[in-house]
């Protein structure tokens, strides 16, 4: 487990995956209530585990990487993330419902 101050980025990907996520949810389901209240949950989560974000059980994976990946659950959404030294890296946003496991 690491202590100390851990630096945040996200990857391209993960920032296309939220906005479609946060799009998905205001367009096609009509609630920019529901849109907001997803961004700003998923923000508070992400900040939260910030301070020990290697606390938590890693992701048990098919691949060998060179980083692991950790969760955290957001409604019914799952934000995939790894830390490499002091940086937490957003990497991918996910639907829960949807098969991951193949991709993760």
């Amino acid at each position: 487990m690491r202590s100390g101050k851990f630096r945040l980025e996200a990857t391209p990907l993960f920032g296309m995956e939220l906005e479609q996520a946060i799009n998905y949810v205001e367009m096609q389901l009509s609630n920019p209530e529901d849109a907001d209240k997803l961004q700003t949950d998923v923000e508070a989560a992400v900040r939260e585990r910030l301070s020990s974000p290697t606390s938590f059980e890693p992701v048990a994976s098919r691949v060998d990487r060179e980083h692991q990946y950790y969760r955290i659950y957001v409604g019914n959404y799952i934000v995939f993330y790894c830390v490499i030294g002091n940086v937490m890296e957003l990497r991918r946003f996910v639907y829960k419902g949807r098969n991951w496991k193949i991709q993760i």
